[in-house]
């Protein structure tokens, strides 16, 4: 099968627990937020839903299979109940999971998410998987390379070198272990890239200038790296871009209600971004439908109830403010 989109990213269950008795400290920028809870002392909660088969990779291909493409995801799970719930819940979706592979004696990722508000902390924890590139009968026209854990360095070079030789596009949005392993050690990554995405935060430490804070000069240093276009989110700020053509801005598109969790924000605006760039959209026109995208998945708990349809996604779009638009920086 020839696929439009395939990505490369951990599968985990979420389990959302939410805090009843819990407090939120920052810093007087309210920036590097600390979550507070009483110590050797039982804290109650409000409830705790699991949510299977998600995980950046998981959420990008789910987010690109809703909007028509050709999509599906290559993970790891456990050969246990775990992973086969994780398996079903994509076929739910309509997903080709010939790329998900079980793995004996070895448990399904699962995953702590502590969520306070609209806010969350999550515990996690990488199972040991081995990972090795399928055999594809074609190979796929578009990478999603994303969150994987620091085992993985050689593992990564493999995936760019391979889309280097065989004409594969590569979207790249790192996750925090990819971003511990520095820009040296993923150059290659980097220089295969056709596009990036990370946060304003994320964008300062992989340059390693911490106080710089003109987005223009960040997505500058970004496409230094390799990838002919990059994308900076800045939380309520809104979300930058800059290809061959110039840099822009588009703000936040408004909160259809009030967020219930912000989980997978990030992953539908990177992803959809993409999908939109295969479908033909200029970039910074993509980047509109992907903050879109956002608004709507943090409507729901979990990073994938939300994901909008093509259908759905264009109807919101033709709703937009009028201020709604990419405009040069």
């Amino acid at each position: 099968m020839k696929y439009d989109f395939l990505a490369f990213g951990d599968i985990v269950i979420d389990a959302f627990i939410r805090l009843k008795d819990a407090k939120v400290h920052c810093n007087i920028n309210n920036e590097d937020c600390e979550l507070c809870v009483k110590f050797g002392q039982k804290i109650p909660f409000e409830s705790v839903e699991e949510v299977f088969a998600v995980g950046n990779g998981p959420n990008a291909a789910v987010s690109a299979l809703r909007l028509g493409l050709a999509s599906t995801v290559v993970a790891n799970v456990g050969n246990d109940r775990n992973g086969d719930d994780c398996i079903a819940t994509l076929g739910k979706e309509g997903m080709n999971t010939e790329y998900v592979k079980k793995h004996d004696g070895i448990k399904t990722n699962y995953h702590y998410v502590l969520q306070y508000e609209a806010e969350r902390t999550i515990l996690v924890k990488h199972e040991a998987f081995p990972y090795t590139l399928p055999q594809f009968s074609e190979p796929p026209a578009w990478f999603y390379l994303t969150s994987l854990p620091l085992e993985t360095l050689d593992y990564q070079l493999e995936i760019a070198r391979y889309a280097k030789a065989n004409g594969v596009k590569v979207a790249f949005q790192p996750g925090t272990f990819q971003m511990q392993l520095g820009k040296e050690k993923l150059a290659e990554v980097y220089q295969a890239s056709d596009i990036f995405f990370c946060n304003k935060e994320e964008s300062q430490q992989i340059l390693g200038t911490p106080d710089e804070h003109d987005i223009k000069n960040l997505l500058t240093g970004i496409r230094a790296l390799g990838p002919k276009i990059a994308v900076i989110t800045d939380g309520r700020n809104g979300s930058s871009i800059m290809d061959d053509s110039g840099a822009y801005h588009a703000p936040m598109y408004p909160d259809p209600a009030p967020p219930v969790s912000r989980t997978g924000a990030g992953d539908a605006a990177a992803s959809t971004t993409v999908a939109y760039i295969i479908k033909g959209l200029e970039p910074k026109e993509a980047m509109l439908r992907g903050l879109i995208n956002s608004a709507f998945v943090v409507q729901k708990v979990g990073a994938q109830k939300g994901l909008l349809s093509a259908e759905a996604l264009e109807d919101a779009f033709t709703k937009r403010p009028a201020e709604f638009t990419a405009t040069p920086l």
